[in-house]
């Protein structure tokens, strides 16, 4: 293992395979201001999915995003292709934050004297260096554990932010709301979103609520709003801004209401208020990091929670959301928007 002072000059380089999510992606910020902070000097670059370059970039401390496309580099041989393609940068370095068989396989690929990770089928082989996930332990301070005992390095600064060029003023009296997410145990039902919109309506009249989501969101949103007793103050935003200029609009935005899902870590790390409905998933692995203006609120009374479930099979819809105190969410909105 070489040693970090061995590593200090400018001429070292360093890749890092960002994971595949918008959550992840965000979360990570933290370990790439740790790589920073154990090699100033070096050169930082990533590798991340296409869909989540304009993320990456927003990390402080990256110098190049490499994004990748799983449509056009498919399986096991795609990800060896565009590994291949990394050997012109030389890098010294490789991090490899994914867990996948085919994260490994491009860091094989990519020419890397050394390559760290976790520990995987076949890690032993493509990777130089693979270490046991720690277990019980939030996803930012399972990637810095990696480079801690890569470099057995004690870190103790962890820090989840987002640097973004401008906040977009419009938004100042903007109540965002994302009852969306990729699992559907996860994601708001429609009759709960519309009670709990309706609720918000009716307290905060001078506010704007502008619902966000990805393009295909635009349709479930739109079942919301239609629900609605009264849609005057209200606008969908699904598909219609970018994740960088969702970004700004998050950073000047009263307060962001969203379920467990990757705009969650995106508005907390621009440092926006946030309260977060949990269904599936676990808070203590995977909520937003930092605690400043962040409410997390979970039904907590099913025998079943928490489940890391895509799908409730249990119940056929999330029941945990289903049953969380709509007033519970009002009095947290009311300690964050001053009317």
């Amino acid at each position: 293992m070489p040693q970090i002072s061995q590593a200090k000059s400018a001429d070292f380089r360093i890749l890092i395979r960002l994971p595949n999510w918008l959550g992840d992606v965000v979360m990570s910020s933290a370990f790439v201001g740790a790589v920073k902070e154990l090699y100033p000097e070096a050169t930082v670059d990533v590798v991340v999915k296409r869909e989540l370059r304009d993320v990456a970039a927003m990390i402080p401390g990256i110098s190049r995003v490499h994004p990748f496309s799983k449509h056009e580099y498919k399986g096991l041989a795609g990800a060896y292709r565009f590994g291949k393609k990394l050997k012109i940068g030389k890098y010294d370095l490789y991090f490899n934050l994914p867990e996948s068989l085919s994260s490994q396989v491009m860091a094989w690929a990519s020419g890397c004297k050394r390559r760290v990770g976790f520990i995987k089928e076949g890690s032993l082989f493509l990777m130089t260096n693979s270490f046991k996930k720690p277990e019980n332990t939030h996803r930012v301070d399972e990637y810095v554990w990696l480079i801690g005992r890569y470099t057995n390095t004690q870190i103790t600064d962890r820090v989840v932010s987002l640097g973004i060029e401008q906040a977009d003023p419009s938004a100042s009296r903007r109540l965002l709301i994302n009852f969306n997410s990729e699992a559907s145990s996860r994601r708001m039902p429609v009759d709960k979103a519309i009670h709990i919109s309706n609720l918000l309506l009716g307290n905060f009249k001078n506010l704007t609520l502008s619902f966000i989501g990805s393009p295909k969101e635009t349709e479930f949103i739109e079942l919301i709003i239609n629900g609605l007793e009264n849609s005057a103050t209200v606008e969908n935003l699904a598909g219609k801004t970018t994740l960088r200029e969702l970004a700004g609009l998050m950073a000047a935005s009263t307060a962001l209401l969203t379920t467990d899902s990757g705009p969650a870590h995106l508005a907390n790390s621009v440092g926006t208020p946030t309260i977060v409905l949990f269904g599936a998933g676990d808070e203590h692995n995977t909520a937003p990091y930092n605690k400043q203006h962040l409410t997390v609120i979970r039904y907590g009374k099913l025998p079943c929670e928490p489940c890391v479930r895509n799908t409730c099979k249990l119940y056929g819809i999330p029941k945990c959301l289903q049953m969380i105190d709509e007033m519970q969410i009002l009095g947290a909105l009311q300690l964050l928007i001053k009317e």
